[in-house]
């Protein structure tokens, strides 16, 4: 009988399971054993390299230099790529490549900006005293580095770090001209990664002659200039194959600084700059001492550009921006523009004057340096602007950068505001002046008193702080700053607690374009300076629509209640510095805390006018207030430029104004009393004796020794005292 647990094909389905895995197991013994023997055997050959004692260590270094050369190639690839990307297109930087002609209302010529270029003259007809002089002071090494200077650019830290103030720097030929082909002048270690790479890729891609022709037709210097043959016609009305040695020089010493050396804006600074130029030439072994001494005794001597130098160049800039902007927008194909302005030549010298006047005669008495006014007509028209107190120093426009605090003469926003939000508030209106705290925040007045309850008009002209906060409090903060956005103010800013305070940041000239909507009678007056733009060829790109439609943006209300308010700041209020016999001048003060900014923005019927003093580094000054130094630059220019004009009223201020009389061109008889002449102060008097006291010593060392018994006879009279001073 069969047994009937027994299954045959079960049995030899476990034979074959047992059989594969007896074979993986052996299989992966026998993988085992051949790595292992595998390993024994790389380990017996590497045995014979081992390497002990001292050598061992020269042979770790090398190893680990390999790994850290490995990742050193992997990031160097990497920091690359960026420097590829500005190659792939094939292009360069595109230069400005327009040239315009601006004049002024009256259409008279008042400045040029744009390019001047002239690549026009091969490397081989340049002289060979410049194209030295050039090497021996920007890159000795240029035929014999790879792009790179690396010797020098250590030498220039090292220089750096020793506070030498060395005037040659580290960036050799084939960086810079990198730079002007491909990149920004942004200071960033990226910049400079990608500066790097990109000289390397020009050594690769040209010649070095190739290389230093577009450096030298590129490079900018100074004056609106490309490249030296540019430069050479602009400086000295010569061509670049004309120049002498001294004049190459001083082109040579130009790339490093255009507008620090450049001849027309400081000449005794280029002189030096090109006497330094000529010693390095000397050092390079390029020129001997003997051949430049006649360069140093006969220096260059530049085309006069001093009508140039008379420009309104902070307005220049501005509007030369706006112009490229405007073309930008159009179909032309011209490169050359002519381009009538707003400018007035008269106001902008009167402008120019009571800035830099103040700033000299009692910047140093507040701690301020800087000082910026825009002046426009009651439409917008710009007729002045001031960017700053010297042009050639410092190109930077501090009229039109919108980076500082109003102060109070934000309130005009607050108080406008609540006049257009709430019907039934008048200036005579009387509000509580008591602090309301918002959150944690407790605002002061200037003079660290609470008020009680008080009118608008009163705490508008004391410049009360608590009144414009309650305000804010009642009308919202949101509807202030759309309001300020609305008739004048561009740049986008926080709306915080302390927004009526004045806490954001503005421009002058949009300071002044919200001043000029209630000289214009609540009309919008943004400010512009371009009124029309022609092509060379006098075909009209541009035209400004002076009879379009104005557009309302403040009630005939509001403005004769801001007006009547500004009025009562200037008579009996914190601006009272700016009143001007005959003439009614509105405005109001503006001061930040610690002192770091004061203004004064103002109108008459005529102009509009905002005055900014303050610091460039934001120190703070010397307690200056808007009250004081912007009101005085602001009443010294518009008493200026209301003389021998018909004044015009002011919508709002009950004022009657002088009558128009023109000045009679007949001399007018002198005075028979003959006027005392003003006495001197005693500090004046001190120092006058004290330089009279000197004198007399000085002439007493000089005079021969007289002979014994002989009296000497002093050719100065007797020391006064003060008090006969």
């Amino acid at each position: 009988m069969q047994d009937p647990f027994y299954h045959k094909e079960k049995r030899r389905k476990k034979t074959r399971l047992l059989a594969a895995d007896a074979w993986l197991d052996s299989a992966l013994y026998d993988f085992w054993q051949s790595v292992g023997r595998g390993y024994t055997n790389v380990e017996d050959f590497f045995s014979r390299f081992r390497i002990s004692g001292f050598k061992r260590f020269f042979v770790e270094i090398l190893s680990d230099g390999l790994s850290f050369a490995a990742i050193g190639m992997v990031l160097v690839t990497g920091l690359a790529l960026p420097a590829f990307d500005a190659t792939a297109s094939g292009r360069f930087n595109k230069a400005e490549d327009i040239s315009v002609t601006f004049l002024d209302r009256y259409g008279n010529e008042v400045g040029r900006r744009g390019i001047r270029s002239d690549d026009s003259y091969p490397l081989d007809k340049l002289p060979d005293y410049f194209v030295r002089a050039t090497l021996a002071t920007e890159d000795q090494h240029f035929y014999r580095h790879f792009g790179i200077d690396v010797f020098g650019t250590l030498r220039a830290l090292l220089s750096n770090a020793q506070g030498e103030g060395s005037l040659q720097g580290g960036s050799s030929i084939t960086q810079q001209l990198a730079k002007n082909l491909f990149l920004s002048n942004e200071r960033t270690l990226e910049r400079k990664i990608k500066e790097a790479y990109l000289s390397v890729w020009l050594e690769w891609h040209y010649t070095k002659d190739e290389i230093l022709k577009l450096y030298f037709d590129r490079a900018y210097m100074g004056g609106g200039n490309f490249g030296a043959a540019a430069a050479a016609e602009f400086y000295f009305g010569k061509r670049i194959t004309d120049v002498t040695l001294a004049e190459a020089a001083m082109l040579a010493g130009l790339f490093k600084a255009p507008t620090k050396y450049a001849p027309h804006v400081d000449l005794a600074a280029a002189r030096g700059r090109a006497n330094v130029v000529l010693s390095r030439m000397v050092d390079a072994g390029f020129l001997t001492e003997g051949q430049v001494t006649a360069a140093r005794r006969n220096p260059a001597v530049p085309v006069d550009r001093s009508a140039e130098l008379n420009s309104p160049n902070h307005f220049l800039d501005y509007a030369f921006e706006q112009t490229k902007k405007i073309i930008a927008e159009s179909d032309t194909r011209s490169n050359s523009f002519v381009v009538r302005t707003t400018i007035d030549p008269v106001l902008q010298s009167y402008a120019e004057d009571a800035v830099t006047s103040v700033v000299r005669e009692q910047g140093e008495a507040f701690n301020v340096s800087e000082a910026a006014m825009v002046v426009t007509e009651p439409n917008g028209a710009i007729r002045a602007m001031v960017g700053g107190m010297d042009y050639g120093k410092s190109q930077f426009n501090r009229a039109i950068v919108p980076n500082r605090q109003p102060g109070s003469a934000f309130k005009l926003f607050d108080y406008a505001t609540t006049f257009e939000l709430i019907p039934e508030y008048d200036p005579d209106t009387v509000v509580s002046g008591a602090t309301q705290c918002i959150g944690n925040w407790c605002p002061k007045n200037y003079s660290g008193n609470s008020v009680g309850r008080i009118s608008l008009i009163s705490a508008f002209q004391q410049s009360i702080n608590t009144v414009p906060v309650n305000l804010s409090i009642k009308t919202g903060r949101q509807p202030i700053a759309d309001f300020a956005h609305k008739i004048g103010l561009t740049n986008d800013f926080p709306v915080t607690r302390s927004l009526a305070l004045g806490a954001a940041s503005v421009s002058v000239i949009d300071m002044t374009s919200s001043y000029a909507v209630f000289a214009n009678d609540g009309y919008r007056a943004t400010a512009f300076g371009i009124t029309r733009i022609n092509t060379l060829g006098g075909d009209l790109v541009y035209e400004a629509d002076v009879d379009a439609p104005r557009e309302r943006l403040v009630s005939e209300r509001t403005v004769t209640y801001m007006n009547r308010m500004l009025r009562a700041v200037v008579e009996h209020g914190t601006g009272r510095r700016a009143l001007i016999e005959g003439v009614p001048s509105v405005g109001k003060t503006g001061t930040t805390s610690s002192y770091r900014d004061a203004w004064f923005c103002g109108f008459t019927g005529n102009y509009v006018a905002a005055v900014w003093f303050g610091n460039d580094d934001y120190r703070p000054t010397k307690n200056l207030t808007g009250g004081t130094l912007p009101t005085i630059a602001w009443q010294k220019f518009m008493a200026y430029a209301h003389t021998n004009i018909e004044i015009k009223p002011v919508s709002g201020v009950d004022f009657e104004p002088a009558p128009f009389v023109i000045a009679s061109a007949e001399p007018t008889v002198e005075a028979t009393q003959p006027e005392r002449p003003p006495g001197l102060k005693p500090e004046a008097a001190r120092k006058l004796l004290e330089v009279a006291d000197r004198l007399r010593d000085a002439l007493g060392a000089l005079s021969p020794e007289p002979p014994a018994g002989q009296a000497v006879l002093s050719t100065l009279p007797a020391r006064p005292s003060v008090e006969a001073l």
